[in-house]
């Protein structure tokens, strides 16, 4: 009965706290953040819109709200209410507190059941695992996220990943999908949360200025594109353009380069950059191999900082 009880207390703090958004494109959850109306929520759920409607708990009327702003590398969003008088924001947790088995429940909008509850435990920590692309996200490679087997289906994404004192441990993102020859589904049991300290870092820039310049994510600083071979098979990544001054700039990477590994890992494909990168620290020294001009090069690359 105790852990009931904890469970009912923990819903009926934080229940109010957790919204549903209509965009254009479907339903999402966001967490309310501030005092001030802000609403964080996934990239993927926001999509392309700037306007939305927005329902809080127990309430059939909903409310106007506008994009603040958007990274789509973390899939992290934030909205705004004009008038957040009756909100309630949420606790957010240390989330490098989390500790594999602790007790969560997963709070959102799934399949558009609104104000639904699943329960679980943290499964894992640390894992880095990459999103589709879809017609609403161009897909991103998330580093640290918190696996759990509280169930996490579509419209759970942009809610709260709630500890049993209250406090939101991440926000749910997607499910794992099992390969099958039909072309998989959802893995029961396999969901994955960005983590509070993630979404806090990301969501505090977006409200402050609409944008991020520190996301403590390592880059190469370059633009590329995936290489492939004749017959169609990736080969590599291609630098299409190096900023000035940038990592790779300073590494010696020139236009024209085609990555082929990095910190002694192939990288094949452009997704398979981003989800290594996703994985390694800012300022990190890496060797990183290259084709120029059909000769191969080995160069030690002092990893930079991704920006918005």
């Amino acid at each position: 009965m105790a852990l009931q009880s904890a469970y009912e207390n923990v819903i009926s703090d934080v229940l109010p706290s957790v919204v549903e958004i209509r965009s254009s494109t479907g339903l999402g959850s966001g967490v309310v953040y501030d005092q001030q109306g802000d609403i964080v929520t996934n990239a993927h759920v926001v999509g392309s819109d700037q306007q939305f409607q927005v329902l809080t708990s127990g309430s059939a009327t909903p409310l106007s709200a506008t994009l603040v702003g958007v990274y789509q590398p973390n899939d992290i969003a934030v909205i705004k209410v004009s008038d957040g008088s009756g909100l309630h924001p949420a606790t957010f947790a240390d989330s490098s507190q989390a500790q594999v088995g602790e007790i969560v429940l997963a709070m959102g909008n799934p399949l558009g059941l609104s104000a639904t509850v699943t329960n679980g435990i943290v499964s894992a920590i640390g894992r880095t695992v990459s999103e589709p692309v879809t017609q609403e996200s161009p897909g991103a490679a998330l580093p640290n996220t918190i696996q759990t087997s509280a169930a996490i289906n579509p419209g759970n994404s942009g809610g709260a990943l709630v500890d049993l004192e209250g406090r939101v441990v991440g926000i749910p993102t997607l499910a794992a999908l099992a390969p099958t020859a039909e072309g998989g589904g959802a893995a029961p049991g396999i969901g994955f949360a960005i983590p509070s300290n993630d979404v806090k870092r990301i969501a505090d820039q977006l409200v402050a200025t609409g944008t991020v310049t520190s996301s403590g994510r390592a880059a190469l600083n370059v633009r590329v594109t995936t290489v492939t071979d004749q017959s169609g098979q990736p080969q590599g990544v291609g630098v299409v353009d190096v900023a000035p001054g940038g990592a790779a700039d300073q590494a010696g990477i020139q236009p024209g380069d085609v990555i082929v590994s990095l910190d002694g890992q192939q990288t094949p494909t452009v997704q398979a950059l981003s989800a290594l990168l996703a994985g390694l620290q800012v300022g990190k020294a890496v060797p990183v191999t290259v084709q120029r001009q059909g000769q191969e090069q080995k160069l030690q690359i002092t990893l930079g900082e991704l920006g918005g």
